[in-house]
């Protein structure tokens, strides 16, 4: 083809292609198609669905009430969040704060322009640059970041793992709904006071009230192998459950509900940070399930029956336990799939959803405030009965169900109605968590 014959083809397409800039017309929005949700790596479908939460009728020693519920359609890790995803939030916010650290003596670990050479109204983190952690320079640079030397054993150099600090936001919109009508549209300003995320009333002064500071020691409790158990030898465990590769694909233990609601925050970020590259529409923030969404879960869209994987019994037809519990009075071994402790996450068969150890290996945090009576309370659509407790509240309040039950528990305890709680701001050897998401897809995306 000629070169002025490619020149008008050029100019007739550029003048098709302003016809059709506007975004906005009916034409393109036809056009757009159907947003299509991709499936989060590691998780798995749970459809909206109706059941029955609470104790079935042959569960006569329960006193809780039972109510037909409804939830909306989410999605579900399939397992446990493993010591191996953990330890990657952990090494995250170590690697953040080295190089703000860096980033003060060497330029180039913060980002203080963008692509145009336009400043940044705050400098961004360069996770290009490289740390090289045994660089003499670099060591000094850091050494804020590392245990002091009277603290250290054998003269070991290692990370004060007290200082990984995750530090985040967040929008307390039940707050925000409440003092929604206190908003004065002659003074533009709100009348009143809100709880901050310290626990102290302060006014509203603008919509920046409602968003709450969190910061958050991210290491894992190892200790608890030993405090949770007198007289008994676990120091192996606190020496290497958690950092050892050999414990990857084990639960994470010794996390409290605020760390694991910290993770799911990172993960947001992080998912969020990845789909950006592709100008993709951000999906539901993970977050930890509520008690109901953690109960249909687990019963795998059957009704009325005790454990996940349908069954009265927590034997299969050949004698072999189903799942990691104490089995019998004292011994923690009674077959070759269990262990004295934890065991890798899906060393058992799925219920029918394709979620794993939803029985036994480690209960579970959910994000649902604990009180006796919260059946009594809850909407039969969505239930939920949330609170973030302040430091000041009173023990009580800082009570968060945990369901699932555990390695150490007896078969009771790892049913699916069997509800139980912890203090938010304690740590268990027997507790961890899994991570949900609110999902778009309905019935038909789903076939």
């Amino acid at each position: 083809m000629r070169g002025w014959a490619v020149a008008i083809l050029l100019i007739a397409v550029f003048f098709q292609a302003c016809k059709k800039a506007d975004y906005y017309s009916a034409d393109n929005i036809r056009k757009r198609g159907e947003w299509f949700e991709p499936t989060p790596f590691g998780m798995v479908f749970i459809n909206r669905g109706s059941f029955t939460i609470g104790p079935s009728d042959d569960e006569v020693l329960d006193q809780t009430a039972t109510r037909q519920v409804s939830a909306e359609a989410f999605w579900m890790d399939d397992t446990e969040i493993t010591n191996d995803e953990y330890r990657q939030f952990v090494y995250w916010v170590r690697d953040s704060i080295a190089r703000k650290m860096l980033g003060e003596v060497y330029p180039e670990f913060m980002i203080t322009e963008n692509a145009r050479g336009v400043p940044l109204k705050e400098p961004a983190i360069n996770w290009k640059a490289k740390i090289e952690w045994r660089n003499p320079d670099f060591q000094a640079a850091l050494s804020d970041l590392y245990i002091p030397e009277e603290e250290r054993f054998a003269f070991s150099r290692e990370i004060d793992t007290r200082k990984l600090i995750y530090d985040y936001y967040w929008i307390d919109l039940k707050q925000a709904a409440r003092r929604a009508n206190s908003f004065d549209f002659e003074t533009q300003r709100y009348t009143g006071t809100v709880t901050n995320s310290k626990g102290e009333e302060v006014p509203i002064a603008n919509r920046s009230a409602f968003i709450m500071h969190e910061t958050v020691p991210v290491y894992p409790d190892t200790l608890c192998w030993i405090r949770d158990f007198a007289y008994s030898y676990n120091e192996p465990l606190t020496q290497k459950y958690f950092a050892h590769v050999g414990f990857d694909d084990y639960p994470v233990v010794g996390v409290s509900w605020n760390q694991a609601r910290a993770f799911c925050d990172w993960r947001t970020k992080l998912q969020a940070s990845f789909r950006s590259r592709f100008n993709d529409t951000p999906a539901h923030d993970y977050r930890l399930p509520t008690e109901s969404e953690w109960e249909m879960a687990a019963r795998g869209g059957k009704q009325n029956l005790l454990y996940p994987w349908g069954s009265y019994y927590t034997r299969n037809s050949a004698g072999c336990f189903l799942a990691n519990f104490k089995p019998l009075r004292g011994n923690y071994v009674a077959d070759s799939d269990t262990r004295a402790t934890t065991t890798k996450v899906g060393s058992f068969d799925p219920n029918d959803f394709g979620l794993y150890d939803m029985a036994g290996n480690v209960a579970e945090w959910t994000s649902s405030a604990y009180f006796e009576s919260n059946y009594d309370l809850i909407s039969d659509f969505n239930p939920q009965v949330e609170y973030t407790a302040r430091p000041d509240d009173p023990p009580v309040m800082k009570r968060k169900v945990v369901r699932g039950g555990s390695w150490k528990d007896a078969a009771y305890f790892i049913r699916n109605s069997t509800r139980s709680y912890e203090y938010q701001d304690t740590t268990k050897s027997y507790i961890g968590f899994r991570c949900v998401r609110t999902s778009f897809r309905n019935e038909l995306q789903n076939r």
